[in-house]
Protein backbone atom coordinates (compact mmCIF):
# COMPACT_ATOMS: atom_id res chain seq x y z
CA UNK A 1 0.00 0.00 0.00
CA UNK A 2 1.37 3.67 -0.90
CA UNK A 3 -0.37 6.53 0.91
CA UNK A 4 0.50 10.62 -0.01
CA UNK A 5 0.36 12.91 2.88
CA UNK A 6 0.37 16.84 3.03
CA UNK A 7 3.53 17.75 4.19
CA UNK A 8 1.96 18.94 7.80
CA UNK A 9 0.69 15.26 7.83
CA UNK A 10 4.47 14.05 6.73
CA UNK A 11 6.34 16.73 9.44
CA UNK A 12 3.72 15.56 11.95
CA UNK A 13 4.39 11.64 11.40
CA UNK A 14 8.36 12.05 11.68
CA UNK A 15 8.01 14.56 14.68
CA UNK A 16 6.23 11.48 16.08
CA UNK A 17 9.13 9.21 15.05
CA UNK A 18 11.45 11.82 15.89
CA UNK A 19 10.06 11.39 20.17
CA UNK A 20 11.42 7.79 19.96
CA UNK A 21 7.44 6.99 21.08
CA UNK A 22 7.56 4.79 17.44
CA UNK A 23 9.98 3.16 15.75
CA UNK A 24 9.05 3.96 12.61
CA UNK A 25 6.40 6.40 10.48
CA UNK A 26 4.46 2.94 9.70
CA UNK A 27 3.88 2.67 13.69
CA UNK A 28 2.52 6.28 13.52
CA UNK A 29 -0.14 5.51 10.97
CA UNK A 30 -0.78 2.49 12.28
CA UNK A 31 -1.66 4.08 16.00
CA UNK A 32 -3.76 6.64 14.58
CA UNK A 33 -5.90 4.41 12.09
CA UNK A 34 -6.50 2.00 15.65
CA UNK A 35 -7.24 5.50 17.50
CA UNK A 36 -9.89 6.52 14.24
CA UNK A 37 -11.45 2.74 14.87
CA UNK A 38 -11.84 3.34 18.20
CA UNK A 39 -13.21 7.05 17.71
CA UNK A 40 -15.66 5.56 14.90
CA UNK A 41 -16.92 3.08 17.49
CA UNK A 42 -17.27 5.50 20.39
CA UNK A 43 -19.43 7.52 17.68
CA UNK A 44 -21.90 4.88 16.84
CA UNK A 45 -22.45 4.15 20.55
CA UNK A 46 -23.56 7.83 21.08
CA UNK A 47 -25.36 8.09 17.98
CA UNK A 48 -27.01 4.36 19.42
CA UNK A 49 -27.76 6.04 22.31
CA UNK A 50 -29.39 9.15 21.07
CA UNK A 51 -31.62 7.34 18.70
CA UNK A 52 -32.67 5.17 22.11
CA UNK A 53 -33.70 8.64 23.92
CA UNK A 54 -35.50 9.71 20.47
CA UNK A 55 -37.24 7.04 20.13
CA UNK A 56 -38.50 6.99 23.44
CA UNK A 57 -39.39 10.53 23.49
CA UNK A 58 -41.51 9.35 20.71
CA UNK A 59 -42.71 7.01 22.07
CA UNK A 60 -43.94 9.20 25.30
CA UNK A 61 -44.94 12.01 23.04
CA UNK A 62 -47.35 9.70 21.13
CA UNK A 63 -49.02 8.57 25.15
CA UNK A 64 -49.41 11.91 25.70
CA UNK A 65 -47.07 12.28 28.31
CA UNK A 66 -45.87 16.11 27.00
CA UNK A 67 -44.96 18.49 29.03
CA UNK A 68 -45.78 22.45 28.62
CA UNK A 69 -42.70 24.09 28.56
CA UNK A 70 -42.03 28.00 29.39
CA UNK A 71 -40.00 29.86 27.29
CA UNK A 72 -39.55 32.50 29.12
CA UNK A 73 -38.99 31.09 32.05
CA UNK A 74 -36.61 28.76 30.31
CA UNK A 75 -34.22 31.52 29.06
CA UNK A 76 -34.53 33.69 32.47
CA UNK A 77 -33.33 30.56 34.45
CA UNK A 78 -30.40 30.56 31.60
CA UNK A 79 -29.53 34.33 31.87
CA UNK A 80 -29.44 34.11 35.33
CA UNK A 81 -27.19 30.96 35.19
CA UNK A 82 -24.84 32.75 32.46
CA UNK A 83 -24.85 35.47 35.22
CA UNK A 84 -23.47 33.00 37.80
CA UNK A 85 -26.48 32.51 39.86
CA UNK A 86 -28.66 29.73 39.85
Amino acid sequence: MNVSLTPELDQLVREKVATGLYGSASEVVREALRLLKEMDTVRQHRLDALRRDIAVGIRQADRGDLVRLDAKAIRARGRGRARGSK
